[in-house]
């Protein structure tokens, strides 16, 4: 009879596989189908050549499961009733933490994936990210870059995959200003197949590129007040007045500035004492 107490830990133990539960910390959310049907098949022929990993779960006579998910899928595909493991003691940081590692070394998760796994593990363990990287045995920019993954938006993470778009490509983007420029690039990324360091160089142009300052367009009507202001200006000035006129667009607007000089001295040349601005 198998024993499943702490004395066993470490030990290969043959479980029910209905009474192993998926990880709850599991980074990976897309599975290639093919590949676990493909191992499913060596498992038939072979058996299960590597144990998973699990741990007690939360319900008596349950296991969940801390490493090996794509052997677990591959195994109930191949319509096992049972499936070797070792059981470990470990608590939710370091199950999580076992899992992302396992899933990095053994097939690659994607970038995104990565990200949100190291997350989590950072949040469970609840310490600096200089000492998650040293527990994960990575370097700290990389994975500061990593994280930095997860400004983009689950709609722009999924383009990315979807497209095969690398992290580099991925990492270009966060370069940009604003969510609707990074969506705008990706798709030009894919549009016209650049590879990483091309999309490098598409996002520094970007960057570099002065806004075009657009014309205001006027309706009719503030054209009328627009030229109504000009003519009385130029009145003034036909009357001895040395009036000038001083216009700016914006966004959206026309500003006029109108200097009247007041003083009788001005308007022999020289300073006035107080302008008056009209707007």
């Amino acid at each position: 009879m198998l024993m499943a107490g702490p004395k066993t830990a470490g030990k290969v133990l043959l479980l029910p596989i209905d009474r192993v539960k998926p990880s709850s910390h599991q980074a990976r959310r897309h599975f290639d189908e093919q590949e676990i049907a493909r191992l499913a098949v060596s498992i038939a022929e072979n058996g299960l050549l590597q144990p998973v990993s699990v741990r007690p779960g939360k319900k008596r006579g349950e296991y969940e499961l801390v490493a090996g998910e794509r052997r677990l899928r591959a195994c109930k595909l191949a319509g096992l009733a049972e499936i070797p493991a070792i059981l470990t003691q470990r608590d939710d940081g370091q199950a999580a933490a076992l899992g992302l590692l396992e899933n990095m070394q053994r097939q690659g998760l994607d970038p995104f994936e990565q990200a949100r796994g190291i997350r989590e593990v950072v949040e469970l363990w609840g310490c600096t990210q200089e000492e998650a990287a040293r527990r994960l045995g990575i370097a700290q920019p990389t994975l500061n870059n990593k994280l930095r993954l997860l400004a983009l938006t689950d709609a722009q993470q999924a383009y990315c995959v979807a497209h095969g778009l690398t992290e580099r490509h991925a990492r270009a983007v966060l370069r940009l200003p604003d969510e609707q420029a990074r969506t705008h690039a990706l798709a030009q990324f894919v549009a016209k197949k650049m590879n990483a360091r091309q999309a490098d160089e598409y996002v520094e142009r970007q960057l570099q590129a002065k806004p075009r300052r657009r014309s205001v367009p006027m309706v009719r009507d503030v054209r009328i007040f627009v030229n109504t202001i000009n003519r009385a200006v130029r009145l003034m000035v036909d009357a001895g007045v040395p009036a000038r006129a001083t216009r700016t667009e914006g966004e959206g607007y026309v500003e006029y500035t109108v200097h009247i000089p007041t003083a009788p001295a001005a308007r022999e040349g020289t300073s006035p004492r107080e302008p008056a601005a009209v707007r």
